[in-house]
């Protein structure tokens, strides 16, 4: 092997034990007998559930949004698109404690909150907050590769199908869709893990209150603040085996696209 070869393949080695040795630690810091129990808890069963629900119901949000927006900035010729796609990519780079800060005071009842509240609707520290929160920062994860899996598919198959009559929902729902669902659900499959482990904006919206709000982002938190270490691992090292699985999925959503 040549020395350019050992040159670059050190930054390699360098990363990989880095992120190994965080795995090793978390995962040797609770023994294996200890780690069931606590898996199997109360709390651990809550927090997984209600990871499940608030990131699921988000990510049914954000592909609902994001699935029509993307197909409009990539078939349509939009006015200001570069400015519209350079504001819809903030969320992508702003820090979540700011973008929940955002949504706390846009949904406080000073805002949206007072018409919201005369329908019933109370999101601040509900569940519903952080379902709020989780799609906001998953839908631009969601635009951004639904619209490029637009991009990809030839315009010529939808043109040739509206010259053969068919509408343009037609052509969305038969042409386009079809051939961009790929990676779509690789967006969808990211969207989700953002969801899933998204912890600042959802702190902020939803709070943190045990056996109400308590997503597993949330427990490990509530954990941590209370000196309960080896709860908080117990539900990172869920956390990590689900977010473990969604890689796989995504691994195989793209292998089948190849």
């Amino acid at each position: 092997m040549r020395r350019l070869d050992w040159v670059l393949l050190t930054p390699l080695a360098m990363v990989l034990f880095l992120v190994i040795a965080v795995l090793v630690a978390l995962a040797g810091r609770v023994s294996p007998t200890a780690l069931l129990p606590l898996v199997l808890s109360e709390e651990a069963g809550f927090a997984v559930a209600m990871s499940l629900k608030t990131s699921l119901a988000a990510l049914a949000l954000a592909m609902v949004l994001a699935v029509p927006a993307a197909y409009v900035l990539a078939r349509r010729p939009v006015p200001g698109k570069a400015l519209i796609c350079t504001i819809l990519d903030v969320p992508l780079v702003m820090p979540p404690l700011v973008a929940g800060l955002g949504l706390l005071i846009l949904l406080s009842r000073s805002s949206l909150g007072a018409p919201l509240a005369r329908f019933g609707i109370d999101l601040l520290f509900t569940p519903a907050g952080a379902v709020v929160a989780q799609t906001f920062v998953a839908v631009s994860v969601a635009l951004r590769q639904a619209r490029a899996a637009f991009s990809q598919v030839d315009a010529g198959y939808g043109q040739a199908a509206a010259s053969l009559g068919a509408s343009p929902l037609a052509v969305f729902l038969v042409v386009d869709l079809p051939l961009a669902a790929r990676g779509i659900m690789a967006g969808a499959v990211l969207a989700w893990a953002r969801a899933l482990g998204e912890f600042g904006a959802t702190l902020m919206v939803a709070g943190a209150t045990r056996f109400k709000t308590e997503t597993l982002p949330m427990a490990i938190y509530l954990n941590i603040a209370t000196g309960d270490m080896e709860t908080a691992i117990a539900c990172a090292l869920v956390l990590l085996a689900m977010a473990f699985s969604l890689l796989g999925l995504l691994r195989l959503v793209l292998r089948s696209s190849a």
